[in-house]
């Protein structure tokens, strides 16, 4: 089933015959993501979640049954229209469509084909709600479980779903998982304006490697420590992990034979308040990182961390619609949607060199404990984000229980798992030599 095909059959209710469901119009984000859906790569955001102990499967999903009440806005389906309307909507629901918490036989590659199935299998956009939740046992911990949450990303977030879970996780185990307290930082003295390189030329993708023959997208995940940083520098992890991935990508193209050229690296920001009224969808913010060829020096680490940090704090700063001005007007509901979606998938084409060279969403500390009760506190939380070319390769990282969890995820027709593998090497050499007395070779 692909990602907007009619379910089979639905459940009657209170959404079903007889009743009018309130529509919602797709705001920007989903609409642009509706209209380039391509069914060999999935627009899927997978969040993974690892506990110590087992998860009794009935009182999961009525937890989970009930963290969906409790943020209506997810329990959503697309609803259906003819080709002249001027807006795809979304239709609230009082309940799930379909089941949404499975339970996929044990066996020794279980983990192995759950995250083979998060990334090639999306929820339908026509069921509400469009995502799913997995369990299956972690074969690295004894007795140990791991939760499966896969979201169709034309609907919703990652740090959205994240919600949800926390609260499935509080009326599970019973205990507060309330967000701890964003970190306090000191703000720092006013700067000269700061400089972010330009030019109209495309930036540098990501150079192929063995592509493979089945269509989709591959990952692979690492647990590495948290870099450390000196006391009273100006960068924050957000941007050694934005210099790492640089870095890895420039090494990635010398290898390959591809000359030095400018990067732009696409980051989501995130201004939405975790606590339980946090706005449910697509609710992060894009900017763009430039960086000069010359500036990828690892031999001028500080001074590359340094521009990094007054970038990305510069950015963030700034007040811009989701995807930019242009994705607004060319959304404005004035002609069918159906014509601006044969203009956005041109225009999506014709862009693609001037693409970013990649995503790097840092999702930061996992604000709330996950804390399952007799299950146990999550200690460690993979997310990962779609890789479609002509980026060809998104890097997504959490820190959980003082560990930074990363997930390198790739277009198969750009790359193997075997340049995922390399790709990781070279990312925690990286990261690694962003900490103060570090070697910059």
């Amino acid at each position: 089933m692909t990602a907007v095909q009619q379910p089979a059959s639905r459940p009657k209710g209170p959404s079903g015959p007889g009743s009018t469901p309130r529509r919602v119009p797709f705001p920007v984000v989903d609409e642009v993501a509706r209209h380039c859906l391509q069914e060999e790569e999935p627009e899927t955001v997978h969040i993974e979640v690892h506990l110590p102990g087992r998860v009794d499967p009935q009182r999961l999903k009525e937890a989970f049954g009930e963290a969906l009440r409790r943020h209506p806005r997810i329990l959503m389906r697309e609803a259906a229209g003819r080709w002249y309307r001027r807006r795809y909507e979304w239709e609230l629901t009082d309940g799930p469509d379909v089941p949404v918490v499975s339970f996929p036989p044990a066996g020794p590659d279980a983990l192995k084909h759950a995250r083979v199935r998060a990334l090639a299998e999306a929820p339908p956009l026509s069921a509400s709600p469009p995502v799913r939740l997995e369990m299956v046992a972690d074969p690295e911990v004894a007795g140990g479980s791991v939760l499966f949450l896969t979201i169709n990303h034309t609907a919703l977030d990652g740090p959205a779903c994240l919600r949800v879970l926390a609260t499935a996780a509080e009326l599970y185990g019973g205990q507060d998982n309330s967000p701890a307290a964003p970190p306090v930082r000191a703000e720092p003295a006013a700067a000269a304006p700061v400089d972010m390189p330009g030019g109209w030329s495309p930036p540098a993708h990501v150079a192929p490697g063995t592509p493979e023959p089945s269509p989709g997208n591959g990952m692979l995940v690492a647990e590495l420590p948290v870099p450390r940083r000196a006391k009273g520098v100006p960068y924050t992890v957000n941007d050694q992990l934005m210099v790492a991935t640089a870095l890895m990508i420039a090494h990635w193209n010398r290898e390959h034979g591809k000359a030095p050229r400018p990067m732009r690296i696409t980051m989501p920001v995130d201004d939405r308040p975790r606590d339980a009224g946090m706005p449910i969808g697509n609710g992060t913010r894009l900017v763009e990182v430039p960086f000069a060829a010359a500036e990828l020096d690892a031999d001028r680490m500080e001074e590359l961390l340094r521009l990094t940090s007054e970038r990305t704090r510069a950015l963030k700063s700034l007040e811009r619609p989701q995807l930019g001005r242009g994705a607004a007007l060319l959304t404005a509901p004035v002609v069918p949607v159906a014509w601006r979606a044969a203009v956005t998938r041109g225009l999506r084409k014709a862009v693609g060199p001037w693409t970013s060279t990649t995503l790097l969403s840092n999702i930061g500390r996992i604000p709330y404990p996950l804390d399952f009760g007799d299950a146990g506190r999550a200690h460690a939380v993979w997310f990962s984000a779609p890789a479609r070319v002509p980026r060809g390769l998104t890097v997504t990282t959490a820190s959980t229980a003082g560990r930074l969890h990363v997930a390198l995820r790739w277009s198969k027709s750009l790359l193997s798992s075997g340049d995922g593998a390399h790709l990781r090497d070279l990312f925690e050499h990286y990261l690694h030599a962003t900490e103060p007395g570090r070697e910059r070779s």
